[in-house]
């Protein structure tokens, strides 16, 4: 294995732990909703992966940590055994952090030396999953933690992270023609088995907007009543805001008539002209709807996506995530990272401000609930 590995996988490790550095002690324990993990959790799952997918199997005389971790840090790999229930996660007051970081401190070590003892292809192959898997869960991490301070009635401030740009171009509508194209990952890196097998898929033709939709925008929506009017919605989406009592985007909130948004720097105002976040795919399709307009699908996306700028946020397609054309599983418990998915979920294309650095690409397939709004999520719109 390269030095390029030894140093990428170090590097990945260090910024997971950069990204909680800011935290106190008490965040690191919540969890406020069931989507949301606990720092403490995603610190020690994304080091149990490495433990149980690579050094218990390939590590001479590699002794594992600790015996109960597991159990409490497995995530939904069946083929890995039993596992603590998602929902309570934020109930482990133990192990503590400084153990959890004891336990990164060890399998790191442990790694590190396995990585330069010129490990056999299978070893380096699960290694690049392991690192690509942790750089998932940093993006996680910063969905949760703001999840958790955003959830206090203090509105705290962790300072000036992951902040977006204004969509200050003027829209255009980039006319792509329908045909055969080619979709899924075409190079030699790293992909995920849900970006292939490459296939062909037709389209019509379409036109796509260049730019997401901003908040401004989006307000423009509220303020025309676009909540309360059950002919721009799903069913399942009009039952989602009236049961949730939803009535804005994720962290917007009113007072003395001016709009704010919580953010990493705390309570701010407004601002109109960065893209709209923090909407489900309900939103998303009644915004659409409502100027008669409709959102991409995901080959749409891929097939346009070299003549727009994207990464500020995931943008929302109208594609079930589905396996291609010839996709297969592998065997064990790697097979349950994409596959076991394909069910209930809509793609997102693109990457957000929260995407580690090099892991974005066009064919990168991401997918949510329609209901889920705590990720960094937005929209571009696509004519009828």
């Amino acid at each position: 294995m390269s030095i390029n590995h030894l140093e990428q996988f170090t590097i990945t490790r260090n910024r997971t732990e950069d990204i909680c550095a800011p935290l106190e002690i008490e965040d690191y324990v919540v969890q406020p909703i069931i989507d949301v993990s606990p720092p403490k959790w995603h610190l020690a799952h994304s080091t149990w992966f490495f433990e149980q997918f690579i050094l218990v199997n390939h590590a001479k005389d590699y002794e594992i940590f600790h015996e109960d971790f597991a159990f409490l840090f497995n995530s939904y790999y069946n083929n890995m055994g039993e596992r603590s229930q998602r929902h309570h996660r934020g109930f482990m007051t133990r192990p503590t952090v400084s153990h959890v970081l004891e336990y990164r401190k060890y399998v790191t070590k442990k790694m590190q030396e396995l990585i330069q003892d010129n490990p056999s292809q299978e070893v380096v192959d699960l290694v690049e999953i392991g690192i690509r898997h942790e750089q998932q869960h940093q993006e996680l991490l910063v969905y949760d933690i703001k999840y958790i301070l955003g959830s206090q009635p203090t509105h705290p401030s962790l300072g000036n992270y992951f902040d977006l740009k204004a969509e200050a171009h003027q829209q255009e509508w980039i006319k792509v023609p329908g045909g055969l194209y080619n979709i899924g990952y075409q190079g030699d890196a790293f992909c995920f088995d849900n970006e292939l097998p490459v296939h062909k898929q037709y389209v019509q033709d379409f036109s796509i907007s260049t730019k997401l939709i901003t908040s401004g925008e989006y307000l423009e929506f509220i303020n025309a009543g676009g909540y309360k009017n059950f002919d721009l919605w799903h069913e399942e989406g009009w039952h989602f805001i009236n049961n949730n009592n939803i009535e804005t985007p994720l962290y917007w909130q009113q007072q003395d008539g001016k709009w704010f948004c919580y953010t990493y720097n705390g309570l701010e105002e407004l601002n109109r002209d960065i893209p709209v976040m923090h909407v489900s795919l309900f939103e998303a399709y009644a915004y659409a709807e409502w100027k008669g307009m409709r959102l991409p699908t995901e080959f749409e996306w891929e097939i346009a996506s070299d003549k727009f700028n994207w990464g500020q946020v995931w943008e929302w397609t109208n594609s079930a995530y589905l396996p291609y054309p010839g996709f297969t599983k592998v065997e064990g418990a790697l097979g349950e990272y994409n596959g076991k998915f394909m069910v209930n979920q809509k793609v997102l294309r693109g990457s957000s401000v929260a995407t580690p650095p090099g892991h974005e690409r066009p064919t990168y397939r991401n997918f949510f609930g329609a209901g889920n709004r705590w990720m960094f999520a937005g929209f571009r719109l696509v004519k009828k």
